[in-house]
């Protein structure tokens, strides 16, 4: 399997180097992070991620996993907003807040070329960032976009899910 920033790997290769569901919980936390300066500020994805590994504590984080979302969203930005898009009910992607729009794309850029990581999981993270960075309730918006968009991406998944309840 190749990745979208053109690196050959097998799509769990993290998960083989002994990293954890909570060293990807701080890759996600940062690559928002991240992705909300590169929004805001228009800074070279490169510049960012060197400051991020210099100003924090990389030691508990997948920085692999970090780098290839915070690459990777960019490099596939009309693709990933163009599947979330239509369930944004009444709202235009340029009314949406930066860190709602980075959770979206972050997640989205998770159903779709991430598909070593279950669908469920992308959602409950996106959640719990949103509820910790977001603004009040938007995590419910987020919530019910993120279920529209991963029955799309992720179709065989979620049916499968839902056929076993």
């Amino acid at each position: 399997m190749t990745t979208p920033s053109g690196q050959a790997g097998n799509g769990n290769s993290s998960a083989q180097k002994g990293h954890t569901a909570a060293t990807r919980r701080m890759a996600r936390h940062y690559a928002m992070q991240a992705l909300y300066q590169w929004h805001m500020t228009g800074n070279s994805l490169n510049s960012i991620e060197a400051e991020f590994r210099t100003d924090n504590d990389m030691s508990k984080v997948d920085v692999e996993y970090f780098h290839d979302i915070l690459h990777g969203v960019p490099e596939n930005l009309s693709d990933i907003d163009a599947v979330y898009q239509p369930f944004l009910v009444d709202r235009s992607l340029e009314e949406l807040d930066a860190i709602t729009r980075a959770l979206l794309r972050l997640a989205t850029y998770e159903f779709k070329f991430r598909i070593d990581v279950p669908y469920k999981v992308v959602i409950n993270e996106a959640v719990a960032l949103a509820k910790k960075f977001g603004a009040e309730d938007s995590h419910k918006f987020i919530n019910g976009v993120l279920d529209k968009t991963a029955a799309v991406l992720r179709a065989l998944e979620v049916n499968a899910e839902r056929k076993s309840r």
